[in-house]
C-alpha cells in the first residue's frame, strides 16, 4: 500500500522575524493544508529551508508536524544529506517520532557515484527498516542524477525503498524507471508542470510547491486522474502552468512564501542568504495568482 496518493505538500517553514521558526504559524498552515484536500505533509524538504535548519531544529520541525498532523494524514519527512551518516541520524530521529516516510535527497556536492549512491541509501534504509524511502532525485540542484537502473535495483534488493520524488524532467527516464520496476515504483511528480504526464506512464501523485497556495486545485488535479476524469485534470494542470512558471520565477522558496503573504498566510521571512522576491516579479507572480483565482 503507498505512502499516499494524490497531493502531498512540500511545506514551508514559517519563520519569525528573527529567523526563528513559528511553531504556531506551522501548525495553522497544516490545518489549513488538511482541511483543503492535501493528501500528505512533507516537512522538512527544499521548500522547508532544511539547509539552513540546524540538525537540532530539523528534528524539532518533524517532530512539531507529526504532532500538529494528528494521524490524519501521512508525514513525509526530509531526512537527507551529502553525508550518507547524518542521513541516518536525521532518518532515524525522525522514524522515532512516528514518521510515515522519509524522502532522502541524492547526496549534494559530494556526486556519488551510481555505487555510492547504491551504498548510501542502502545503508540509510536498513537503519530505518519499518520506515519506507522514498528517493528524491533533483539533479538541477544536487549535481547528482540516480540512473532508472539503480533506482531499480534499489527497489529490487531493499524491501523499504518503495518510491521517487522525481524532479529530473526526464520523461524517458522516468518511463524507464517504471518499466525497470515492473510498474512497482510508487512514482511522485517533483515538477508542479509535469504532474499528468508523470501520472500517465504510473505515477501516483505529486509532491507539490502549488500545494502550498493551492491545496484544493492540486489535489484535485492529481484525483481527477486517478478516478477516470483526465479531461479535467488536464483542465487544471494547463491553467496552473502560468502560476506554476511564476512560483519557480526566482528560487524555491522564495516566490511560494512571497505568495503565501500575498494571501494573508503566515510564511515569514527567509533564512539567509535567501533574500525576497524583486518586485517585478512579485507584480508578475500576484497577476498569475489572481489569474488562477487565489486573490
Amino acid at each position: 500500500m503507498p505512502i499516499f496518493k494524490g497531493a502531498g505538500v512540500a511545506i514551508v517553514t514559517p519563520m519569525k522575524d528573527n529567523y526563528e521558526v513559528d511553531y504556531e504559524a506551522l501548525e495553522r498552515n497544516i490545518d489549513y493544508q488538511i482541511h483543503n484536500g492535501t493528501d500528505c505533509i512533507i516537512i522538512a524538504g527544499t521548500t522547508g529551508e532544511s539547509a539552513t535548519l540546524t540538525e537540532q531544529e530539523h528534528v524539532e520541525v518533524i517532530t512539531a508536524a507529526v504532532k500538529f498532523v494528528r494521524h490524519r494524514i501521512p508525514v513525509i519527512a526530509g531526512t537527507g544529506s551529502n553525508c550518507t551518516r547524518t542521513a541516518i541520524q536525521l532518518s532515524c530521529a525522525a522514524e522515532e517520532v512516528g514518521v510515515d516516510g522519509v524522502l532522502v535527497v541524492t547526496p549534494y556536492y559530494n556526486k556519488a557515484t551510481q555505487k555510492g549512491l547504491i551504498e548510501h541509501y542502502t545503508a540509510v534504509a536498513n537503519a530505518v527498516k519499518k520506515t519506507p524511502l522514498v528517493i528524491y532525485n533533483v539533479p538541477s540542484r544536487t549535481g547528482c542524477n540516480i540512473l532508472p537502473a539503480t533506482v531499480a535495483q534499489l527497489v529490487r534488493n531493499v524491501p523499504n525503498i518503495v518510491g521517487i520524488k522525481d524532479a529530473g524532467g526526464n520523461m524517458e527516464a522516468s518511463a524507464e524507471m517504471m518499466h525497470l520496476t515492473d510498474g512497482k515504483l510508487e512514482l511522485y511528480s517533483g515538477e508542479d508542470g509535469q504532474v499528468l504526464p508523470l501520472l500517465s506512464i504510473g505515477g501516483i501523485g505529486v509532491i507539490s510547491v502549488l500545494s502550498n497556495v493551492a491545496p484544493r486545485q492540486t489535489h484535485d488535479m492529481v484525483m481527477e486522474y486517478l478516478e477516470g476524469d483526465r479531461k479535467k485534470a488536464m483542465q487544471i494542470q494547463l491553467d496552473a502552468i502560468p502560476l506554476v512558471k511564476a512560483l519557480f520565477s526566482e528560487v524555491n522558496p522564495i516566490p511560494v512564501k512571497a505568495a503565501m503573504k500575498m494571501m494573508g498566510m503566515q510564511a515569514g521571512p527567509l533564512r539567509p542568504p535567501l533574500y525576497e522576491m524583486e518586485p517585478a516579479l512579485q507584480e508578475v507572480l500576484r497577476r498569475e495568482m489572481k489569474a488562477f483565482g487565489l486573490l
